[in-house]
């Protein structure tokens, strides 16, 4: 069998993500390729396990400080390039084309008939999952912008949809890792604000942080804080070690937050759809503090805070990885039984789920009632 993998390239958990998918499909006789659209090629790193991969320019959003900047959007994506990508790839000779929200592979897998698979959290929103900021503009980007065949959508649960539980980078060092993690720190990655922005809010403190920011070229103390470069080894070994982790509204990162048993505090990119919608989530099941800017009383109160508790989610990308390889697209009902039923809630946030569907089926009495499923 020959996949064509294809991955959304403008954040990291994207790119997490299809490294636990390649890791578990290398344990089938599986050739696959993979290709990343999305961000300049230079600005990719820890690529190793994908092999010789392939990058486009594709399609991305532009922020500045924490908001999402639509004329400056406009100006930088090329649809006439995308457009030329897209007739210009190839994939007639692949079996089955996988698109994590990737545009080019999708919409070339689409025009050249090969049955494609999106495995990504975007495919959630297609279902009766919260959803906080949503316009029509917003549906028809998730639904137009990388269609696919089939669709297997990531959530932190299921609310009784066909959607599986998240994929996990299980390659995530262990707790003796060498790290720059000072005793008690807290990891904070807010890549879409500004550097001096958010030292400027952590330098009130004298609780230590490490701060992983694109801006950053090389390891620097500032009193309390400790700056660093994006690195895949650094970073994970940092989060296994921190006592918890301040971030924008991404899906991955909290992800591998909550199975690490790491308090979180959330700050959404302003506009931003899905980013609005997970904070929003994650604060309604009990799992994530929020602020909407970067404000010092919210950091001060949530660093009182303990912690939740660690999620124990299963082992998906192995799961989809076999599904994928034997080729039944349309066999799904047992793979979501199977391992939604491995999932293990603290019993505080079973007490917030409870609370959560109560609240939904009270406030949204025609919508799918959300409970979970027999076990």
């Amino acid at each position: 069998m020959k996949l064509l993998y294809g991955v959304q390239g403008t954040g990291n958990g994207h790119i997490s993500r299809a490294r636990a998918m390649a890791r578990a499909l290398a344990e089938y006789d599986v050739e696959v390729d993979f290709i990343f659209s999305g961000r300049p090629a230079e600005h990719y790193f820890d690529m190793t396990p994908f092999g010789d991969y392939r990058t486009f320019t594709g399609m991305s959003f532009v922020s500045r400080d924490g908001k999402i900047d639509m004329l400056a959007t406009a100006r930088h994506n090329h649809l006439a390039q995308l457009r030329r990508d897209i007739r210009q790839l190839d994939v007639s000779d692949y079996d089955k084309v996988i698109s994590d929200f990737e545009p080019i592979s999708a919409w070339a897998a689409r025009q050249q008939g090969i049955p494609s698979v999106a495995i990504s959290h975007q495919a959630a929103f297609s279902h009766a999952v919260p959803k906080h900021g949503e316009t029509w503009i917003n549906r028809l980007i998730m639904r137009h912008f990388a269609p696919t065949d089939y669709a297997i959508g990531l959530h932190w649960y299921h609310f009784n949809q066909a959607i599986l539980p998240p994929i996990i980078d299980t390659s995530l060092p262990n707790a003796t890792t060498v790290s720059p993690v000072a005793e008690k720190a807290v990891l904070v990655y807010l890549p879409f604000e500004s550097l001096s922005a958010v030292s400027e809010l952590l330098l009130r403190f004298s609780q230590p942080f490490v701060c992983f920011h694109p801006e950053v070229s090389a390891p620097e103390q500032r009193e309390n804080l400790t700056l660093m470069p994006l690195g895949k080894e650094s970073f994970h070994s940092a989060l296994h070690q921190c006592q918890g982790v301040i971030a924008n509204g991404g899906f991955e990162l909290p992800s591998e937050a909550l199975t690490l048993g790491k308090k979180l505090l959330l700050k959404p990119l302003s506009g931003q759809f899905e980013q609005l919608s997970n904070v929003a989530t994650l604060a309604q099941l009990g799992l994530a503090h929020t602020m909407n800017s970067l404000d010092a009383s919210a950091v001060r109160e949530w660093l009182q805070t303990p912690a939740v508790g660690a999620i124990a989610y299963p082992d998906v990308a192995k799961a989809l990885a076999e599904w994928l390889v034997k080729g039944e697209l349309d066999q799904t009902r047992s793979l979501f039984h199977h391992l939604w039923a491995q999932v293990d809630y603290p019993e505080t946030v079973e007490e917030s789920i409870l609370d959560f569907n109560r609240l939904s089926t009270r406030v949204e009495p025609n919508r799918l009632r959300l409970q979970r499923l027999n076990r």
